[in-house]
């Protein structure tokens, strides 16, 4: 397993390196959203309309967090299971989303869209929702307020922690630690 410190918007050439089970330190701007967002972001592609976000070269996170506490960028921002994206994420890799970070497995078509577009997904540390949030260092809503917490925003990040989940080689992370575990 090997270290990266990684700068948004990624790179292919950056994402062919990583591995399952590569740490990675990221910085730069990322972006939130959950179902409802994802849906909205679809069926504004399906309908060839402008998006609310950039998607070439960056990397969305399954989070809704907390609200903020004064003084702070956020609030707890832990992340949430992925699978619900699952039926939303190929389309959106198909139009250059680069990475994904959450929790959970991804299902063989999110897989197979993260081979043929370079993509890459990482896992967020469950349970470390308040230390997560402090290499959060700036978060505003830039899209859909109506859904609160699952309002997509904009967040400014310095080294937020991430493993490599799944890889675009098929590399998995769950899958080969059940195997080392096993033996």
């Amino acid at each position: 397993m090997a270290e990266y410190s990684l700068e948004t918007p990624l790179k292919d050439e950056e994402i062919k390196k990583l591995k399952a089970g590569d740490k990675v330190s990221l910085s730069g701007i990322i972006y939130t959203a959950r179902d409802s967002a994802h849906e909205r972001l679809v069926k504004l592609i399906e309908a060839g309309e402008e998006l609310p976000i950039p998607l070439e070269g960056q990397i969305i996170y399954y989070v809704g967090p907390a609200p903020t506490p004064p003084g702070k960028a956020i609030g707890s921002a832990g992340p949430t299971t992925s699978y619900r994206m699952d039926p939303y994420t190929p389309l959106l890799i198909e139009n250059g989303l680069k990475g994904m970070i959450g929790k959970g497995e991804r299902t063989e078509m999110v897989v197979d869209a993260m081979e043929k577009g370079t993509a890459v997904y990482f896992a967020a540390t469950g349970g470390a929702a308040a230390l997560i949030a402090k290499s959060i260092l700036s978060s505003e809503i830039v899209a859909y307020e109506d859904l609160g917490a699952e309002a997509i925003r904009k967040l400014e990040v310095k080294s937020f922690p991430v493993i490599v989940a799944q890889d675009c080689h098929g590399g998995n992370v769950y899958v080969e630690g059940q195997k080392k575990y096993a033996e």
